[in-house]
């Protein structure tokens, strides 16, 4: 047997050089790695698949006994900050909760968009946009608000005044 320094050990390999058996090794490796990938794509589809139903919109008949004309009309309101959504987006007022001053208008809105449990909702007063204000003639009479809750507190999209008897 010779010097293993003797006979080039020392000498780096090329990658190229290796056993045989090596790319039969890496392609079992990347098979496992590729499984894990289809396993974990698998398992995430079927978290979607089981969270969907929660998600959807549901129909809880308050409207069954609605004119479509007026749902119609509800569903195209729009302001300056773009459209309102529809009736069930929106909130109704009573005439403590709205105030008008010198043609600008302020709101009294609940300050989280969630219910915290057991605890009573915290009401606040939000001026209302001039570009929010819905121009085109109340046909409910009622005064109404589409508030916005964000990172940044409670914005207001759409504000319909009423009559404030």
């Amino acid at each position: 047997m010779s010097n293993w320094i003797d006979s080039g050990g020392d000498q780096p390999r090329l990658y190229s050089a290796r056993p045989a058996n090596c790319k039969s090794e890496r392609r079992r490796i990347g098979s496992a790695v590729r499984w894990r990938s289809v396993t974990k794509l698998a398992c995430a589809s079927a978290l979607i698949a089981l969270a969907a139903p929660f998600g959807h919109a549901r129909d809880r008949g308050q409207f069954v006994n609605t004119n479509a004309d007026l749902k119609a009309w509800f569903d195209g309101l729009r302001s300056g900050k773009g459209p309102c959504c529809s009736d069930a987006d929106g909130s109704a007022l009573s005439d403590t909760d709205w105030d008008s001053k010198d043609g600008h208008y302020r709101v009294r809105v609940p300050r989280y968009g969630y219910a915290l449990e057991g605890q009573k909702q915290e009401l606040v007063w939000v001026d209302v946009p001039e570009e929010a204000v819905i121009s085109e003639p109340n046909r409910v009479g009622r005064t109404m608000v589409w508030p916005i809750y964000g990172y940044m507190g409670v914005t207001i999209r759409c504000f319909m005044p009423g009559s404030m008897t």
